[in-house]
């Protein structure tokens, strides 16, 4: 079960990655003792699986770093290859899913120890979902991924209770 760190007072870096940590522990123990086609699955209503949730999640981190970095993400999908980004493809399997995001949240914890500021801001990219012009600082980064991570822990939690009854924090 995920569990979060107390808080250091004044190491708001800390506390925030510590949640954003705790979110991605929640996703991750939803694929725990299941094999690759039960991770595969989709058993409730959702077309969302708990593989197809890791990758789609680790994806997210990477492209939010990337936008922080301001550096050209290596990963980013099309319209065409959308949907890829929500499912295993080829020969991709979870164990290499999870230690791909390993390295996206190594990488993301190394950005933000380094980063001079929180309040450091990175333009967003032309989108009709962001504001023309658009600029979030570092902390609203984090903050957002909290928000992201902890919606998909949901979805997670209900595809891993439909799959076989397992559920989160029990």
């Amino acid at each position: 079960m995920a569990q979060l760190s107390t808080e250091v007072p004044g190491d708001e870096r800390g506390t925030l990655l510590s949640f954003v940590e705790a979110q991605r522990t929640a996703i991750r123990e939803t694929l725990e003792g299941l094999t690759e086609e039960q991770a595969a699955s989709r058993p409730s209503a959702s077309e969302l699986s708990l593989s197809g949730l890791a990758k789609h999640v680790a994806e997210v981190e990477l492209n939010w770093l990337r936008m922080a970095q301001q550096r050209e993400n290596e990963r980013l999908r099309t319209p065409e290859t959308r949907t890829e980004g929500f499912r295993l493809v080829g020969d991709e399997t979870v164990p290499q899913v999870l230690a791909f995001w390993d390295e996206v949240a190594r990488e993301t914890a190394e950005f933000i120890a380094a980063a001079p500021s929180l309040d450091d801001v990175f333009p967003l990219p032309q989108a009709p979902w962001f504001p023309k012009d658009g600029k979030v600082s570092l902390r609203w980064m984090l903050l957002h991924l909290v928000e992201e991570f902890a919606r998909h822990a949901g979805h997670a939690d209900i595809v891993r209770e439909s799959l076989d009854g397992t559920r989160a924090m029990g």
